[in-house]
C-alpha cells in the first residue's frame, strides 16, 4: 500500500478538476448526489492529508489510501443529508462541509485501524505466490508485506485506485510473529534480530521507537532513525535472500 503512485495520483486529480468545472453554477438543489459527491472530493483530500503516514500512525496505508477510504465515507455522508435543513440554513456550503468532514475523517480513522494492527496479504497476491514458488520476487513481496515499514519496490505495482478488493482474512498476529521470530533467529545477527524484534514489538504489545532500541543496543541516538532504518531494510534484504520460496508456501 504504501506504494505512491504519482501518475494516476495526477490523472485522478486533473478527472476531478475537470468534472468540477463543468458543475460550476449550479446551486446545491440543483446538483445530483453524483454531482455533490465530485464538488467535495477535493475536501476528502484535504483532509486526509492532515493524517500523519508515518508507520507508527498509519501503518501500511499510504495517502492514496486514506483518501479511498474518505471517498468511502464521503459517499455515505452524502447520502444521509437532510437537505431541506441544508437549504434552510444561513450557509448551506458551510454547512455541508461540517457535516460531511466529521464523518471523511471517521472513514479515514476506521481504515486506519482496520489496517494497522494485523497483517494482510490481499488474496490476488497469495495467488501469485502460489503461482510462482520459485520465484524470489514472491518471497520479497511476502516479507515487504508484513514488514510495513519498509516501502515494496516493485515498478508494477498498482494504484489503491486500481487495486482489487482485499477479501482475505487477517493471519493471526501471534502465529506470524512466532513464525517471523525463527527465520530472524536463523538468518540475522544479533543486531538485526533485535532491531527488528523491537521495532515491530513481535514478542512484546508494543513497539518500541528508534531512539529507545538505540540506546538499548548502544547505537548513537544523535543517529538513531537513519541508523535504525539500515538495520532494518538490511536485515529484511537478508531475509529474502536467505529464506527458502518453500517456507514461504508452507506457512500460507
Amino acid at each position: 500500500m504504501k506504494k505512491y503512485n504519482i501518475q494516476n495520483y495526477i490523472l485522478y486529480k486533473n478527472d476531478v478538476e475537470k468534472s468540477i468545472r463543468k458543475q460550476e453554477g449550479l446551486t446545491w438543489g440543483e446538483m445530483t448526489r453524483d454531482q455533490v459527491i465530485i464538488q467535495f472530493l477535493p475536501l476528502v483530500e484535504n483532509l486526509a492529508r492532515k493524517f500523519s503516514t508515518s508507520d507508527q500512525a498509519s501503518g501500511v496505508m499510504s495517502i492514496n489510501d486514506l483518501i479511498q477510504e474518505g471517498n468511502y465515507g464521503l459517499t455515505a455522508a452524502v447520502d444521509k443529508i437532510d437537505w431541506n435543513k441544508i437549504l434552510d440554513s444561513e450557509d448551506p456550503e458551510k454547512t455541508i462541509k461540517s457535516f460531511l468532514s466529521k464523518r471523511i475523517k471517521g472513514a479515514i480513522r476506521r481504515g486506519i485501524d482496520m489496517n494497522r494492527a494485523d497483517v494482510r496479504i490481499p488474496e490476488h497476491k497469495l495467488n501469485e505466490i502460489r503461482r510462482n514458488p520459485d520465484d524470489e520476487n514472491m518471497v520479497a513481496m511476502f516479507f515487504n508485506s508484513v514488514f510495513s515499514s519498509i516501502d515494496a519496490h516493485y515498478d508494477n505495482e498498482e494504484s489503491p485506485f486500481t487495486q482489487v478488493a482485499d477479501n482475505s482474512e487477517p493471519y493471526n498476529i501471534e502465529l506470524i510473529n512466532s513464525y517471523l521470530l525463527n527465520l530472524m533467529r536463523k538468518y540475522l545477527t544479533k543486531q538485526q534480530y533485535d532491531v527488528l524484534r523491537l521495532s515491530y514489538g513481535l514478542d512484546q504489545d508494543h513497539k518500541w521507537l528508534a531512539t529507545d532500541i538505540a540506546k538499548h543496543l548502544n547505537i548513537n541516538v544523535a543517529t538513531a532513525n537513519v541508523r535504525i532504518s539500515q538495520i532494518k531494510k538490511d536485515a529484511i534484504d537478508a531475509l529474502i535472500a536467505n529464506t527458502d520460496p518453500s517456507q514461504v508456501l508452507d506457512f500460507l
